[in-house]
């Protein structure tokens, strides 16, 4: 029988068991996924602590993206066919086999394996969103990247460089650091150092033109007081807390300050979806952008790799694997 990944109560990682369950007969409209991978992100380990913005009702199984292989499709189904290796973009995804609607799934790029596909979309899509949709970053233009070893961060350094910035990226160690020049860092810059004077010092005096920030706190206050003239700061999350903008240094710069949620954004505007995908893809398989996998683990072993989150060990991201 087919296993996943549960949670019961609320909690630490541990508190997540793997059980077996009865598989279900397709309903019209549905296929059926045979999980492979699965990405694990910082939202799953909130959400099993009740922490998320979205709390799903007890019990659930965690996870919101995978990669497998279609093995059922049933009547009236087009467009996806038994055999197909697929990207799955679904919550509850811990799990062997997943039965969901087919515009729920993506093809997989033909290089990836599925743990880089089940890896791909949740953060290249939010960097996406967030360089492309809302920056409107442009060739010769200076990003700075906070976090620039997580799986989101690293996505926003490579799609930089793909949109001919000039990339400055931030993490917390060198062997990091190292990794964030392979996917095409120009500049790296430790984390917990102050930086403003070495990003102006970079930039020729002018500062950065669009910021990532993932981290926020402090290096927000800070990354404020380091912006070129039309910069816009791109809010993805607040690990170091909730940053304080002074907002007279936003006025000044004539600035924008852009919270993003790239999943909530195409479920408000769907029109978002097809052009962000498309453009993913392609790069993908240009072999211009893939998912850093710094660690890979058995389903059983899902709440290690949620320690792996917890404790910032992970360059990149960690996949879950079914095999």
């Amino acid at each position: 029988m087919p296993k996943a990944m549960i949670c019961r109560e609320l909690g630490e990682p541990e508190v997540l068991r793997l059980e077996t369950f009865e598989p279900k007969p397709l309903a019209a409209g549905q296929v059926r996924v045979a999980v492979r991978a699965a990405g694990l992100n910082y939202p799953d380990v909130l959400m099993v602590a009740g922490q998320y913005q979205h709390k799903p009702p007890l019990p659930f199984i965690p996870g919101m993206e995978a990669a497998g292989d279609v093995t059922e499709v049933s009547d009236g189904v087009a467009g996806v066919q038994v055999g197909d290796r697929v990207i799955v973009k679904s919550r509850g995804v811990l799990t062997d086999e997943v039965i969901i609607a087919p515009s729920q799934l993506a093809p997989m790029p033909k290089n990836f394996d599925y743990a880089q596909g089940a890896t791909f979309l949740a953060a290249h899509g939010t960097a996406y969103y967030g360089l492309v949709d809302r920056a409107r970053i442009k060739p010769g233009e200076t990003l700075l990247v906070h976090g620039a070893a997580g799986g989101v961060g690293l996505a926003a350094v490579e799609l930089g460089k793909v949109y001919g910035a000039n990339v400055i990226a931030v993490a917390s160690t060198e062997e990091k650091l190292a990794i964030a020049r392979q996917r095409g860092a120009d500049h790296t810059l430790l984390a917990g150092q102050p930086f403003r004077d070495k990003v102006k010092e970079l930039t020729g005096g002018k500062g950065a033109d669009v910021v990532f920030d993932p981290v926020g706190g402090p290096v927000f206050e800070e990354s404020v007081r380091c912006i070129n003239w039309n910069a816009r700061l791109i809010i993805v999350g607040f690990l170091a807390g909730v940053g304080m903008a002074r907002t007279n240094l936003v006025l000044i710069k004539n600035a924008t300050v852009h919270g993003i949620r790239a999943g909530e954004a195409v479920r408000h505007d769907p029109s978002l979806g097809p052009p962000r995908q498309r453009d993913l893809m392609a790069f993908a398989e240009a072999g211009k952008i893939s998912p850093n996998i710094s660690h890979r683990l058995p389903l059983e072993r899902t709440a290690d790799a949620m320690r792996l989150l917890i404790d910032r060990k992970a360059i990149g991201r960690v996949a879950v694997t079914m095999d």
